[in-house]
């Protein structure tokens, strides 16, 4: 398979696209309205390929592997193992599919794979058991899925018990639809908070380290998480505790968290699929945030990382812009450092 058709290799063995990264044509002046349409109605773009993917998946969810709310008006032990062993499952074949497909069976060898290495095997100062595998896969199992799963069932609970607001469909079908439809937005709008948050040094040191030591990530990087991080990260949820909203809207969008992270942290630029077949990955932002740290803090449509001047698009113009903001904070610290010895 040959990429060099889309991007080219440094003497390292590190891939990178022909085309830097660009945000959706939506928050752009002067307007692009065919471009704006084209990504909102067509692929790659807001609902297809992924996003329509995942609501989909959670429709099938609800309809077969979802017990009725009458049954979970109460905290009973057998719902509840149900809906952790669902998402185990489902976690298991998402992750696992690309992981098999790209890492082990390595279809398409180490074409369009940004980082030129395998993940790393025998570190044990930055992997526990020495190995990324085994360490993405015990924070993501023994954490993750557990925290996805406790507020999967808390905010079940609260909708079967009338605790919290209620949207019925069939009487606010547009506003079923519209909260439907936001919530990958809300979910960037959220994250780039937290992910801000959690680069905060004591928070970093302490925190978010467990997911930035996958220096070179692979799909089960996605929910590698100290489970500080993890909390933080599906507590977007809440929001639907105040606002009146459905059961499946909560169902969706912790499962959104799950689905996306895996895309996102994939490794590769495209997926090959049959003999001439390229699906669009949507991660080499976050890639390239898990190289540099400190830039592409959000990920998606709204473009936070160019009005907050953390952006980094993958050319050579951005890493001179990312290297001068270095230089810069580095200049402040040392000169507040000064005074305070002062």
């Amino acid at each position: 398979m040959d990429d060099s058709a889309y991007g080219t290799r440094d003497k390292r063995g590190n891939w990178t696209p022909d085309k830097p990264y660009e945000y959706a044509p939506v928050f752009v002046w002067p307007p692009r309205p065919r471009a704006f349409l084209k990504f909102l109605l067509w692929m790659p773009g807001y609902f297809l390929p992924w996003n329509l993917l995942y609501a989909l998946i959670v429709l099938a969810m609800w309809v077969w592997l979802t017990p009725p709310l009458e049954v979970m008006q109460t905290l009973a032990p057998g719902w509840i193992l149900f809906l952790l062993a669902r998402n185990a499952a489902l976690s298991a074949i998402w992750y696992g599919g690309f992981h098999f497909w790209l890492y082990i069976r390595r279809a398409q060898q180490k074409a369009f794979k940004y980082n030129g290495k395998w993940p790393e095997e025998g570190n044990a100062d930055a992997f526990l058991f020495k190995s990324q595998l085994a360490d993405n896969l015990f924070w993501t199992f023994v954490f993750g899925i557990p925290i996805w799963t406790a507020f999967e069932v808390l905010g079940l609970w609260l909708y079967a018990n009338g605790m919290i607001p209620w949207l019925d469909p069939r009487e606010h079908p547009v506003w079923f639809v519209v909260i439907w439809m936001l919530i990958p937005l809300y979910r960037e709008f959220h994250f780039y908070l937290i992910h801000r948050l959690i680069h905060w040094p004591p928070l970093y040191r302490t925190v978010h380290k467990v997911h930035h030591n996958s220096i070179n990530p692979t799909p089960w990087s996605g929910l590698a998480m100290h489970p500080v991080e993890q909390l933080l990260y599906f507590s977007g949820v809440i929001l639907y505790w105040v606002i009146p909203a459905h059961p499946i809207h909560t169902v969706y969008h912790l499962a959104h968290c799950m689905f996306a992270s895996a895309p996102g942290h994939v490794g590769f630029d495209k997926v090959a699929v049959g003999d001439e077949g390229l699906i669009d990955m949507p991660g080499y932002d976050h890639y390239l945030h898990h190289k540099y740290f400190e830039c592409n803090y959000s990920d998606g449509v709204v473009p936070y990382d160019k009005w907050f001047g953390t952006f980094h698009d993958g050319s050579p113009e951005s890493e001179k812009r990312m290297m001068e903001r270095f230089r810069r904070k580095k200049a402040r610290r040392s000169a507040a450092a000064g005074g305070a010895s002062s």
